[in-house]
């Protein structure tokens, strides 16, 4: 199902073919992510990732963009706590254009100085986004509350003071350090000649060496949850909790996202039918897992007046406690496993997201894992897994973080 190949200099090189598509997506997967940053660093990855768009020895950043709208492509780059992705989408035909451009932006910016200093701006101004948007705040102060002052829980955006201290010789350092060929994974996805890949990966990528030097290691270690707040002019509270999740790769990952649909992560939920639906609590409120290398956290979050803020908490804490203790019904767990294939299978209905999967999965983990494994995977949990799983994580003592009007005075 899947072609792969790694290259003499390390470079792996995964694609999925998938003819009866006539666009491809490919992208440039780096193991370079907020995670690895020392505390001085913080914002460097993502900054990295918007000064590859900035001009290169071959492009202006103006012809970057031309020359993808000139054949109705897509190219775009997102940086996370464990990867950056570089990545476009193109009719077929377009192919070794896409992964030119795409090799051009990785291997030969320039970072000029003044294309750095109004970056600088530019992402100073997304940072004042985010703190205009309490649910981004709350979503960030949760995970301070939940792993402490460790990499993960630092923002992927930076700090205004850590930005603005970033010299170019401290961006191209990381840059070096970071971008390499055996930390990279090149994925393909929809209607491609396998040949064609593997010649231009080659051609364009063959020549990019490793540093050298180690790649940084990393591991997040357990910490105490808190109880953080931060005072804000809002109208609304803004609540997130943090219970223990699983990592990557984790027998018990499937497990908890069966818990997580029956608990808040989709309509039906315990949380939305009874915060919104029957109180008419909150007209957010939801719960996710995320999942690391090394770790994972299960969050809650609900948007509420101050008036009903520690009710709709209160309630939170309740469904969870009930969770733990009785489980589910089986007609919950049934519903709850068949969403979550139907949710995996519509979630591929792209050659972007297939590309996106098999990226990151390859990695992060090292590994592909097909459609049908996974299927088969979801069909093999048993109710009892499931309920050890809500157990685990919904019994423990989790971390809450509260954003608005007079939380401040409820920190503990």
């Amino acid at each position: 199902m899947f072609d792969q190949i790694t290259l003499p200099n390390g470079l792996r090189v995964v694609g999925q073919r998938l003819s009866q598509f006539r666009s491809v997506s490919v992208g440039l997967w780096l193991g370079v992510g907020s995670q690895y940053e020392q505390p001085q660093q913080g914002g460097v990855s993502h900054f990295i990732e918007h000064m590859l768009f900035k001009g290169t020895t071959k492009r202006s950043a103006r012809q970057i963009a031309q020359v993808m709208d000139a054949v109705g492509g897509q190219l775009n780059a997102f940086t996370a706590k464990e990867c950056t992705c570089f990545y476009a989408k193109v009719v077929d035909q377009h192919l070794p254009l896409a992964m030119d451009v795409l090799s051009d932006l990785v291997l030969n910016a320039t970072f000029d100085q003044k294309e750095l200093d109004k970056e600088k701006g530019v992402v100073l101004e997304e940072i004042n986004m985010a703190e205009d948007a309490p649910e981004d705040v709350v979503s960030e102060l949760i995970m301070l509350a939940r792993y402490g002052d460790q990499p993960l829980a630092r923002p992927i955006l930076g700090t205004q003071e850590t930005l603005t201290a970033m010299t170019r010789d401290q961006v191209l350092d990381y840059y070096r350090s970071m971008y390499r060929s055996d930390n990279c994974v090149l994925a393909v996805a929809g209607n491609y000649q396998w040949d064609q890949v593997v010649e231009l990966a080659q051609a364009l990528l063959g020549h990019w060496m490793p540093s050298g030097h180690p790649l940084p290691k990393y591991r997040s270690a357990p910490a105490c949850p808190r109880t953080l707040c931060r005072e804000k002019e809002i109208e609304q509270v803004h609540l997130s909790l943090g219970y223990p999740g699983v990592a990557q790769g984790s027998d018990g990952l499937y497990a908890l996202a069966v818990v997580n649909s029956v608990f808040g992560g989709a309509m039906s939920s315990r949380l939305f039918q009874t915060i919104r639906e029957e109180k008419g609590l909150a007209y957010s409120v939801y719960s996710y897992p995320s999942s690391y290398q090394d770790t994972g956290v299960l969050v809650v979050y609900a948007g509420a007046s101050p008036q009903n803020g520690e009710q709709v908490l209160d309630l939170i804490r309740q469904e969870a406690d009930k969770l733990a203790r009785e489980g589910m019904s089986q007609e919950e767990f049934q519903q709850a496993r068949e969403q979550l294939k139907g949710g995996y299978v519509l979630g591929l209905e792209s050659t972007s997201s297939r590309m996106n999967a098999m990226g990151r999965r390859l990695l992060l983990m090292g590994d592909t894992q097909s459609e049908d494994e996974v299927i088969r995977r979801i069909d093999s949990l048993t109710y009892e897994q499931v309920f050890e799983a809500g157990r685990q994580a919904l019994s423990a003592q989790p971390a809450l973080a509260m954003v608005g009007r007079g939380v401040e005075q409820k920190e503990g």
